[in-house]
């Protein structure tokens, strides 16, 4: 397929003209397009003309570009949720540039990036949180919390009755370790939880959950530290259970689920398994 065809589908199809970002933190060297400089968002390496598969991932990390380098293809692009890797063991440097020693690489072997932070966070039905509430079966009622001008939480219906019982359900999905805070009753109050992929453990969005009538959160990032303890003590005096899956895992639902969205455009697509943070949400 031709690549600025799909650069513009990948455009309109995710609204990128009515969403906002800011990457400017990140070292925007020669390899770099014009095109992400100037909105932080979109075409961020420009290496194709024409593209013949496509790989999805949640960050660009070395474990997912070395996976395509060793696949030996060329015309490939990388749909990324994120333009830069997240580790937050490395505070205060949270988010790193890639790897620069794969630039020029992927440049020789036509690997472009198109990237979609908050496109993708946005809910939709490719949306990070949309489809985490997916896959725990929870059914949507409404959707709540601005974030770049767009909104990006849900809230609605789970069968379970308990926050132990959501939490597992987490565990399950994600497969691996997750972590409850028990700040409140264990009883899910009318059954309706409040969902934020990625980092959402912000006092607003707490705000929000608790004019929404619900107990019961779950989020990536819950780690408690300097930066977060006001948001625990207000969970805590307010009696709202936080679950925390990691940034990544909350998050991979989405990226998979874009596999779907290239299929129907007849491109070959695969999601790239990466490592979560487990740091995240202890």
């Amino acid at each position: 397929m031709n690549v600025k065809e799909l650069y513009q589908k990948l455009d309109e199809d995710f609204e990128l003209e009515l969403c906002k970002d800011d990457w400017s933190r990140m070292d925007y060297n020669e390899y770099i397009s014009v095109n992400f400089k100037n909105r932080y968002m979109g075409v961020l390496l420009d290496n194709s003309i024409n593209i013949k598969s496509v790989y999805t991932a949640v960050f660009p990390s070395d474990l997912v570009l070395d996976k395509i380098l060793k696949s030996g293809k060329k015309n490939v692009l990388l749909v990324t949720h994120h333009p830069m890797v997240w580790d937050i063991r490395k505070a205060p440097q949270i988010f790193t540039d890639i790897n620069p020693k794969f630039l020029p690489i992927l440049k020789e072997r036509q690997i472009s990036i198109y990237t979609i932070h908050v496109p993708l966070d946005k809910n939709s039905k490719y949306s990070t949180t949309t489809n985490l509430a997916k896959v725990l079966e929870i059914d949507m009622e409404g959707e709540f919390y601005e974030y770049f001008g767009v909104k990006v939480g849900i809230y609605g219906k789970t069968e379970l009755s308990t926050a132990e019982e959501l939490a597992e359900k987490l565990r399950t999905v994600v497969g691996h370790k997750i972590k409850l805070w028990h700040y409140g009753s264990n009883k899910i109050t009318d059954n309706k939880v409040a969902l934020v992929a990625g980092g959402g453990n912000e006092i607003d969005i707490i705000q929000e959950i608790l004019d929404l009538g619900i107990n019961t959160y779950i989020t990536g990032v819950t780690l408690l530290n300097d930066y977060s303890k006001p948001t625990h003590d207000f969970e805590k005096n307010h009696k709202i259970n936080l679950i925390g899956g990691t940034h990544y895992s909350t998050e991979k639902f989405a990226c998979i689920a874009l596999c779907d969205y290239f299929k129907n455009v007849n491109l070959p697509c695969e999601f790239i398994e990466d490592f979560p943070i487990l740091e995240d949400s202890e």
